[in-house]
């Protein structure tokens, strides 16, 4: 945080409980012991591992009970002197990590332990604080959205193609038998083991896995692309979305009124409702799909033919499907996805690994990106030398 903190009265007996728990650190003042030089010489402890995370820390110190933070200086973050018992130390978020700095590292070790230990309490004090500050943040929408698409996007490639490579290999070798004769007292047997039902089996379920895998993207990049779009601007409405069905994530970052858009839409609904939704609900389904009744003829399934209505992609015994129709539909999608005006978004989304930050969307600096594939690989060569300088401490 860049400037003080107002905090609200009522944590108030929260900055006295967490004063209580440090106990003896204090700010540093005139009276406090520090040689001349020790901002430039001091020595990490080894008691430093056991810090909680540096933002607790820096929230803790720094925002909600007020210590002075020396600021950033080369391969430092932040630096925010104390005084324990009288002596000084740092406390200090470095390149290498959160540190306690002293004098004479071997020499204060057990010091450092103690100012450990004062600092776990402070945070556990402060939880109520911490939890106030991230809801300030999401408020006020001053927050980056974790990008993941491209590992997501990647699992689903992964199953596409060990899929493909299973079913050639089910026709490869579909003519294949396998006859074993076994002999014994009296007579013997015969069995044949024909390698390709096998092999298509398991490409079933290697195209339900890119089938989960394809939703489980588009349930996150369609939040991406409806923030770069300005559809989501806050912390609020990207929380909601998040917790909305695919179908709302989907329409708001496409226009479903397109009519490319609109028939793929209705189509990947179909697929979800047939295929993914049948199986992530313990392969019971929603419409009696597991039921077979009673009957003069025998066992009949309850979902009969004439209810299935204009579905494509039927369930049967054995969760049979037209897979190459199934995945045939998602590759279209995602090439008409990210064609026009979305190659610019597919760049930022899939390509950079960036996280989306909300304040460019208020400000329109995505807006600006937007309009061409050309602004934005600048924009993004732009903003991953600052995420780089950030992670360098290079200021």
């Amino acid at each position: 945080m860049s400037k003080k903190l107002v905090l609200p009265p009522e944590f108030e007996h929260i900055r006295k409980a967490a004063l209580r728990a440090i106990g003896e650190i204090r700010p540093t003042g005139p009276e406090t012991l520090a040689d001349p030089k020790f901002l430039f010489t001091a020595q990490r402890t080894k008691a430093s591992n056991e810090l909680p995370a540096y933002y607790l820390v820096y929230f803790l110190l720094v925002d909600l009970l007020g210590f002075k933070n020396l600021g950033q200086f080369e391969k430092i973050s932040w630096s925010v002197p104390i005084d324990f018992n009288g002596k000084a130390y740092l406390i200090e978020h470095r390149k290498m990590g959160l540190g306690i700095f002293a004098h004479d590292a071997s020499a204060e070790e057990d010091v450092a332990r103690q100012i450990v230990i004062r600092i776990q309490k402070g945070v556990k004090a402060a939880q109520p604080f911490f939890e106030w500050l991230a809801g300030q943040a999401v408020q006020n929408s001053a927050v980056n959205v974790l990008n993941k698409s491209e590992p997501l996007f990647d699992r689903f490639t992964y199953h596409l193609e060990t899929y493909r490579i299973k079913a050639r290999e089910a026709v490869d070798r579909k003519d294949e038998r396998h006859v074993e004769t076994r002999n014994f007292d009296g007579g013997s047997s015969t069995s044949v083991h024909m390698p390709a039902r096998k092999l298509r089996t398991e490409s079933r379920w290697l195209a339900l896995a890119a089938i989960e895998a394809f939703y489980s993207w588009t349930e996150h990049v369609f939040i991406h692309i409806a923030i770069l779009n300005g559809k989501v601007k806050t912390g609020n409405e990207v929380t909601e979305l998040a917790e909305a069905d695919w179908q709302a994530k989907f329409k708001r970052a496409l226009d479903v009124t397109e009519p490319t858009t609109k028939n793929l839409f209705d189509k990947l609904v179909v697929i979800r409702k047939q295929l993914r939704n049948f199986v992530a609900h313990g392969a019971f389904g929603k419409q009696g799909e597991a039921f077979k009744f009673h009957s003069g003829a025998g066992a009949v399934p309850v979902l009969l033919p004439h209810l299935a209505g204009s579905r494509k992609f039927v369930l049967g015994s054995e969760l049979s499907f037209e897979d190459d129709q199934a995945l045939a539909v998602i590759e279209e999608f995602i090439a008409h996805l990210w064609s026009g005006p979305r190659q610019a978004a597919e760049f930022y989304i899939q390509k950079s690994g960036l996280p989306l930050i909300l304040t460019m969307v208020a400000d329109g600096t995505y807006a600006q990106a937007m309009t061409s594939i050309e602004d934005m690989t600048d924009f993004v060569d732009h903003l991953t030398g600052r995420f780089d300088q950030a992670a360098n401490m290079d200021w």
